[in-house]
């Protein structure tokens, strides 16, 4: 899709602005008539930052997948495992409900995948319905009655979390998806000397190409050759390091997560400034099965060999299960 911009005009914008107010945003009733004006900027930017995504005022896929998934409420429609996948917050809301009363549903992504159709059957079968996968009013009704709590972390964020504890697996013969695709761009050939680096030491990389407004391409991409874990290259006018890892306001990857905090040490122990995780629901993260994480490097350090080695070095230490 193209991407909707502050100054557009038309259609494009008039239906943004719909689903905005659906959702309680308030935008100037003057802008209404389809002009992409400060008020509607400050809603995509407040939508944006409760969706964890990067709050740029912009609607890209990411964005606009989001605002049609947000106006999705639990058995507003019948849910089972098709393809295209059913994608939106009652997908999101039911899987979080199975985590929470112990059904692994897995990430609480929004995407109704195999893991989640398996957690609905466990729960069918465990309230003597048919165990047929598909959540209708009847399973939903279900599962309301079972109050789940959702105050702690769900099933599948206590098992990613003891999975990080127990791995025990070599850099050596993993397969290391590597996305240099970023918006802005990795510094200019960082993407190749990690993959350089990789294969000196026994790894295989995957350079992960595909147009630049379609991460989801390239999640899809990592999942299908088997990769082990992944890691997306940004660039940044500053002088530090970020990192990210998929995160919601209700749940996170703790196998992410950790990734995130080791390269971040290794990158501030060959001198790059720490400038702190963050949990983000981009598209590389969300979509990802494998452990993934996505760091925002200064442009200025290029294809340094030391930054692409701090890099593998982390991979390497997440693998090893080393502190």
């Amino acid at each position: 899709m193209r991407a909707i911009r502050p100054g557009d005009r038309g259609e494009a914008v008039r239906d943004l602005q719909h689903r905005l107010v659906e959702l309680g945003y308030r935008i100037d009733p003057a802008e209404l008539d389809g002009r992409f004006g400060p008020t509607t900027e400050r809603a995509v930017r407040e939508f944006q930052r409760s969706r964890r995504l990067d709050e740029d005022g912009v609607v890209g896929p990411d964005t606009w997948g989001q605002l049609v998934e947000a106006g999705y409420r639990l058995g507003d429609r019948t849910l089972y495992l098709r393809s295209p996948a059913f994608r939106g917050d009652d997908v999101r809301e039911l899987q979080r409900m199975l985590n929470a009363l112990g059904f692994v549903a897995g990430k609480e992504d929004g995407i109704f995948g195999h893991r989640t159709m398996h957690a609905v059957m466990e729960f069918q079968r465990n309230v003597g319905a048919t165990p047929d996968g598909i959540v209708g009013l009847d399973t939903v009704r279900a599962l309301q009655r079972m109050r789940p709590s959702l105050a702690g972390p769900g099933a599948a964020v206590v098992r990613e979390r003891e999975s990080v504890r127990t791995m025990e697996r070599r850099l050596a013969g993993s397969l290391v998806a590597i996305d240099p695709g970023g918006d802005p761009p990795p510094p200019s050939g960082l993407a190749e000397a990690v993959a350089t680096t990789l294969r000196e030491r026994g790894a295989e990389p995957a350079l992960l190409h595909g147009p630049e407004d379609e991460p989801a391409l390239r999640a899809r991409t990592a999942n299908a050759v088997g990769a082990t874990v992944c890691i997306g290259l940004r660039g940044s006018d500053g002088e530090g390091a970020a990192c990210a890892y998929w995160g919601t306001a209700t749940s996170h990857s703790p196998a992410g997560r950790r990734l995130a905090e080791l390269v971040l040490a290794e990158l501030s122990r060959i001198g790059v400034r720490d400038d702190g995780l963050r949990p983000l629901g981009v598209a590389l993260l969300r979509e990802t099965r494998m452990p993934a994480v996505i760091v925002e490097l200064p442009r200025a350090l290029g294809a340094d060999a030391r930054v692409a080695g701090a890099l593998v070095d982390a991979i390497e230490r997440f693998l090893s299960g080393s502190a």
